[in-house]
């Protein structure tokens, strides 16, 4: 039952309003990558990494990350593409005879051995999971206008992470169908598989810490993290 994570660190990182891109950004010595890295390399679920990142990155993740860090899971390193799901396709087509696949985002640092364990599970049930936790906001629908059209319950809502999870075969065939249409408005993987898959997506616990590095201010939240489970 093997089983393959697909780390993405392909992103450019705009909002982040650095030149670096932010899963390089340093974080308590070391580059936000490198957290998620060690997680699934240190994982007894996880048998092998596949990194996608920039093209012109590829190198320096190979100097930089994988060989300082000696991960010796990472197996391929691949361009990504223009897009958030071509960056997934080229993990998938980089992927060798496994079963399940996790789809990581490299700017989550705080994937958890427990939020692997719990995903694993449920992809063996169902075939389709994601990591999320029940948000803690009131949420609210707009109109065209900016106008308040609906309030959704809140008990229902869901604020969705990574990994997220899949049978390789499901979720290679919902990219490939996927892909002769317009695919603009695909935002994560689980959307994929409610349009292609013939599947219902299982939502999993992940953790209110398991943030992903997107802005400044999140650089901050994620070294008082680190502080506070060193």
């Amino acid at each position: 039952m093997k089983c393959t994570a697909i780390v993405l660190a392909a992103g450019q990182g705009k909002r982040m309003n650095s030149k670096i891109q932010k899963q390089f950004l340093m974080l308590k010595g070391k580059p936000v990558l490198y957290y998620s890295l060690a997680v699934f390399e240190e994982s007894p679920e996880i048998d092998e990494i596949i990194l996608v990142t920039g093209k012109e990155c590829i190198e320096y993740c190979k100097k930089e990350i994988i060989e300082v860090y000696g991960f010796q899971k990472v197996k391929h390193i691949v361009p990504g593409g223009q897009e958030r799901y071509d960056s997934v396709y080229a993990g998938l087509c980089a992927c060798e005879n496994c079963e399940y696949v996790f789809i990581h985002d490299g700017a989550r640092p705080f994937v958890t051995e427990e939020i692997i364990v719990r995903t694993k599970e449920a992809v063996k049930k169902y075939g389709a999971c994601i990591a999320g936790m029940p948000s803690k906001d009131t949420v609210k629908f707009a109109d065209e206008n900016g106008m308040v059209e609906s309030t959704p319950n809140r008990s229902r809502v869901w604020s969705i992470q990574t990994p997220q999870v899949f049978a390789y075969k499901l979720i290679r065939n919902a990219h490939e169908k996927a892909r002769q249409y317009d695919m603009k408005e695909i935002t994560d993987d689980s959307m994929l598989i409610e349009q292609y898959g013939g599947v219902k997506v299982r939502l999993v616990e992940g953790s209110y810490e398991n943030l992903k590095i997107t802005t400044p201010e999140d650089i901050l939240v994620a070294e008082k993290i680190l502080e506070k489970n060193s």
